[in-house]
């Protein structure tokens, strides 16, 4: 592991929220009303690094094509993501490019192309990168489509890459996604920080930390909510007041989390709080010694980390028609423990994309044409396994396997 800031890593609290208080009225657009009204966001960061934020989060959240098209400003992302990002740069810490959901759904959750997904975050992120951002902070995801594609647009630049989902108390994002498959497939993508985000207050996550930390082989990230306020009244907020916030938070740095911040209803002084909570903690407890026997060798969908063994058995090439899913719904050998599909056409490909979520095995996919294989990763929403008794050249197949994080055997 090669993270490139000092961890306990102190993030900041909530944007919108304080926002609100602070006079930005419901129902603009966020991003432009800051634009043209930046003294209170000015004062709301640097109130967070007062209170010991050592990163910000430029307030480009919903700054994306897709968004904005909403307020009739697609033709825009250029200028607010530039504009935005020197103003929380002029106040001298790093800055995190901030990616929200970009509310488009690829098949079987709805019939959105992923490369319009991808080519949405890659404006985003370019305008980010020549901006100046210090790192890409993809946040608040619930779709996995929507966390690759962000995070392929993000490595094309040589910005680190966070990523948090955002989960019911169940655990489960929007589109059936945990936190647990989702370390396993960015983290192979080349994400360098994931975890949760919003949702609920920190004691909620702590399970999910706990189930995650060992297979994480990269910092693990949790910025959760002031608590949730079920009983906010107009004498008294139903947030978790500082200094319960930051107790709560401990419990989740001694879990091993190793960047903390806060999300809805956090304020300075909930910051202030959690940075006298994070310096009880030694960065030789974040050491890379802590992530270098994870054990994240695992295939996974958007639901499932497949934990794999030494004893890896294809079953015979399965062949893709429409039928797809249901032939891996009854594969059901007992002398098999990996699904294998014969990829031959790009058509194919899509098929699996849109199939591959009612496996109940890990998926290996075979072909015998490099471009075919490029679509079947990308396509893939989790981590493939490749099998390399095929036509394509081992070192080709390594080099777009490292793209997607794939697993090669």
């Amino acid at each position: 592991m090669n993270f490139p800031f000092k961890l306990p890593m102190l993030l900041d609290g909530a944007t919108a929220t304080n926002l609100m208080n602070a006079g930005m009225p419901s129902g603009v657009c966020v991003e432009q009303w800051i634009y043209d009204n930046p003294a209170p966001l000015l004062k709301l960061q640097s109130d967070f690094i007062k209170a010991g934020s050592q990163a910000v989060y430029a307030p480009t959240f919903g700054a994306n094509s897709v968004l904005l098209s909403a307020y009739h400003l697609e033709n825009q992302v250029t200028e607010l993501n530039t504009k935005l990002v020197q103003y929380s740069k002029s106040l001298g810490v790093p800055v995190g490019g901030n990616l929200c959901p970009t509310g488009l759904f690829v098949e079987p959750f709805g019939d959105a192309d992923f490369d319009d997904i991808y080519d949405c975050y890659r404006e985003q992120v370019r305008a980010l990168d020549d901006a100046g951002v210090d790192f890409i902070i993809i946040e608040t995801q619930t779709s996995l489509a929507d966390m690759r594609a962000a995070v392929l647009a993000a490595r094309t630049t040589n910005l680190p890459v966070f990523v948090t989902i955002t989960v019911d108390e169940s655990g489960h994002t929007l589109t059936g996604g945990r936190l647990l498959p989702t370390v396993i497939i960015l983290q192979a993508m080349g994400a360098d920080a994931i975890g949760l985000n919003c949702s609920f207050g920190p004691k909620a996550m702590l399970p999910f930390i706990k189930e995650v930390m060992p297979h994480a082989n990269v910092p693990i990230i949790v910025k959760p909510n002031a608590g949730v306020p079920m009983y906010e009244t107009a004498e008294k907020s139903g947030y978790l007041p500082p200094k319960e916030f930051a107790d709560e938070m401990r419990e989740l740095l001694c879990a091993g989390a190793g960047i903390v911040g806060g999300c809805c209803g956090t304020t300075p002084e909930h910051i202030a709080a959690l940075h006298k909570v994070v310096e009880e903690f030694d960065s030789e407890q974040f050491s890379d010694a802590r992530y270098e026997d994870a054990d994240c060798y695992a295939a996974a969908i958007e639901g499932e980390a497949f934990f794999l063994g030494d004893d890896i058995v294809f079953s015979e090439p399965i062949l893709v028609t429409s039928g797809l899913g249901d032939d891996l719904i009854d594969l059901d050998d007992e002398q098999v423990n990996v699904a294998l599909v014969e990829i031959t056409c790009m058509d194919d490909a899509m098929i699996l994309a849109s199939s591959a979520s009612m496996s109940r095995l890990p998926i290996a996919v075979r072909a015998d044409s490099l471009p075919v294989l490029d679509a079947a990763m990308r396509y893939f929403q989790g981590r493939l396994i490749v099998d390399t008794n095929c036509l394509i050249e081992k070192e080709l197949i390594e080099r777009i396997s490292a793209k997607y994080g794939a697993i090669i055997y």
